[in-house]
């Protein structure tokens, strides 16, 4: 594997780590931080990948779809009431 696959690989792993801690984070007090650690390593993905984009649109897609899903998920984050219980 070349320098470059090897850099591509690694950031493919890293904002799907970072996406998957944001979505299962249990604790109030880390989600907004977890949420922005995400989205920022998922920017830069995809930036990463827009000069190339023919040949990686599967992983383009996905960033998209993470992307959408983290902002829904601060929405609601944000619509929740500061004593209201999350739900189960």
């Amino acid at each position: 594997m070349t320098g470059g696959n090897q850099s591509t690989a690694c950031a493919c792993v890293r904002w799907r780590e970072l996406y998957r801690a944001a979505l299962f984070e249990t604790d109030k007090q880390k989600l907004s931080s977890r949420i922005a650690e995400a989205e920022k390593a998922l920017i830069l993905r995809a930036r990463e990948l827009f000069p190339m984009s023919e040949v990686n649109s599967e992983e383009g897609q996905a960033v998209d779809e993470a992307l959408f899903a983290l902002r829904a998920l601060r929405k609601c984050l944000l619509q929740q009431k500061p004593d209201e219980p999350k739900a189960s």
